[in-house]
């Protein structure tokens, strides 16, 4: 007769390492009309970084950073680089 081996206790007990990660397969968030993150709650049905879809884009003084990414002056200014030479020219006409 073979002996049996005693089941380890270690093997039941509730992980929240490896194991536990390959049931997160849904998602919450997903990509916003608005702000273009991908910060869309799929269930509340709001957008975490610019509030969408609420009318005024969601922004707090604890975050001043983010004024930055958001504002006039964070992308290329295409149509912008064009008014300030304008301007600078005195808005002449060819």
């Amino acid at each position: 007769f073979k002996k049996k081996k005693k089941k380890s206790v270690y093997n039941k007990k509730m992980t929240k390492g490896t194991t536990a990660q390959g049931t997160k397969n849904y998602k919450t968030h997903v990509l916003c009309k608005r702000c273009g993150k991908r910060s869309f709650h799929v269930s509340k049905k709001t957008c975490a970084s610019c509030g969408y879809p609420g009318k005024k884009m969601r922004k707090y003084m604890w975050s001043r950073p983010a004024f930055g990414r958001r504002t006039t002056g964070a992308g290329r200014c295409k149509y912008l680089k064009v008014v300030k030479r304008k301007e600078a020219n005195g808005w002449k006409k060819n």
